[in-house]
């Protein structure tokens, strides 16, 4: 049984959320929030003695806490990530439930359930429905692209002076955003399903790498390819926010000159 429903008094009192994944973009952007709102947000990883993959240090880093945020990803993104996200969770909440804790809290991708012929996705809805299936109250935030990752987006059909782009619908969003979403998220009582958070506007893939190319002054063209790289899988709309989602207010043109 839970020790400490995470529904009474919330945002009142202080909480103890540890963060799995808390030194990586998200995760340490999170911790700096939580804390700043008086939280305890303990940042978890192998530095300190905390394996996800293997378990080791959870009982440890878990003790005390009221919130666990599992915001790790897997090293690669094939078929191999979902034996990752099996792993992770299935001892994630295995120790959340020793250690009593109210509320499980995992960031996913939006549409991510709508796209079953990229392998990575197919493991976050794996992610998902273990954490919906297992024994701690959870919540789900689903955000779009981050800006922080044209530049990997643009290297992956890069070949000398042209990258190949398919005309995909996308709505990035700013990583600073999507780690406000999550610690709102975790201070409020479990969702006990999902939240979709966005940026504020819809790109043509394609499109959003010529700005992104332009605000660097890099010289290479953009070149429409519907069969070019991972997001050529998309089908669709699907990585744009659906009805109800929350959006920020963070534009690409204004990231770019932060």
């Amino acid at each position: 049984m839970n020790a400490r429903p995470p529904d009474q008094d919330r945002g009142v009192r202080e909480m103890k959320i540890a963060v799995l994944g808390g030194t990586g973009l998200i995760g340490s952007q999170v911790v700096k929030i939580l804390q700043a709102e008086g939280h305890e947000a303990v940042p978890l990883s192998p530095s300190n003695g905390v394996d996800l993959l293997t378990g080791e240090g959870l009982d440890a880093g878990l003790k005390g806490a009221d919130v666990v945020l599992n915001l790790t990803n897997s090293p690669t993104f094939d078929e191999a990530s979902a034996d990752f996200f099996r792993s992770t969770m299935e001892n994630l909440l295995a120790a959340a439930q020793r250690a009593g804790v109210g509320h499980a809290v995992i960031l996913s991708i939006v549409g991510v359930d709508r796209v079953p012929d990229l392998a990575y996705y197919r493991a976050k809805v794996l992610q998902e429905e273990i954490l919906k299936a297992g024994p701690v109250p959870y919540s789900i935030v689903r955000a779009t692209q981050f800006f922080e990752f044209a530049d990997a987006i643009l290297s992956w059909t890069a070949d000398g002076d042209t990258v190949r782009l398919p005309g995909t619908p996308v709505q990035p969003m700013a990583s600073a955003d999507v780690a406000k979403a999550v610690a709102e998220v975790a201070v409020g009582a479990p969702l006990r399903g999902i939240r979709n958070v966005a940026g504020p506007e819809v790109f043509m893939l394609d499109e959003w790498g010529r700005v992104a190319l332009a605000a660097k002054g890099d010289k290479r063209i953009v070149v429409l390819d519907p069969a070019a790289g991972m997001f050529a899988a998309v089908p669709g709309d699907v990585l744009i926010a659906p009805e109800g989602a929350v959006l920020a207010t963070t534009t690409y043109r204004d990231w770019l000159t932060r």
